[in-house]
């Protein structure tokens, strides 16, 4: 009898099925990380706003090293409006990508104040339209300074997390957005995102995860396992 081939296709679960196994990775993760939030420091959505806008290709211990000598020397949206963006960039240069990141926040103080009054607005149509702010940086300053559930985080750790757990096949942020909003009640996208980040920054690290430590392990498929 012919040896099965290792590349035949797992059988597809029931609908009923994957929202159980859905439902079951929602429990570990509560048990997991029951009170997790935004790991980067901020004391208003205006400073959250902008530490997001320098989390791109940065680290968060990194960003927090860096917000409090900028928000001392910037303490207002006006003051980051008024700052010319070569200035700014040598205060953020240790994030990386300083030149385009300080241009995004001079421009994102500006936009808040000639459009919005000088406050972050509410909804992710219109955070999107400010410099610096895609959807990600929209849904993480919606979901945590206001607790609007407009979408799920996808950063690079939900997206690594999320094809390991076969919550998509998805390679692009916005299309594994998508799925997960499909099967993540919408009552948990906040919630879920900041739990998916710190599993990615615990033990499902991106090389070498610590499967032996993490309580998904019997109901992890992923191929890069290491028990």
């Amino acid at each position: 009898m012919p040896t099965p081939s290792k590349t035949a296709s797992k059988p597809r679960l029931t609908k009923a099925q994957t929202q159980a196994r859905v439902d079951e990775i929602l429990r570990l993760l509560n048990e997991m990380y029951p009170d997790v939030t935004c790991a980067l420091n901020h004391t208003s959505a205006w400073e959250l706003l902008a530490a997001t806008i320098l989390s791109a290709q940065c680290t968060d211990k990194r960003v927090n090293e860096v917000t409090p000598g900028l928000f001392a020397k910037y303490p207002t949206i006006r003051d980051f409006a008024a700052a010319r963006p070569e200035a700014v960039a040598e205060d953020i240069r240790s994030t990386g990508f300083f030149n385009n990141k300080a241009k995004s926040l001079v421009g994102a103080a500006r936009k808040l104040l000639n459009e919005f009054g000088g406050e972050v607005p509410h909804t992710i149509e219109d955070l999107v339209t400010v410099p610096g702010a895609a959807r990600k940086t929209a849904n993480v300053v919606l979901g945590t300074c206001f607790g609007i559930a407009s979408g799920v985080v996808v950063d690079t750790h939900v997206q690594r997390l999320s094809n390991r757990l076969e919550l998509t096949k998805e390679s692009d942020p916005v299309k594994i957005e998508k799925d997960l909003m499909k099967i993540i009640p919408q009552n948990r996208w906040i919630l879920f995102s900041h739990q998916m980040i710190h599993h990615g920054r615990g033990p499902c690290v991106a090389r070498k995860p610590k499967c032996a430590e993490c309580r998904m392990l019997s109901i992890c498929n992923a191929p890069d396992k290491t028990a």
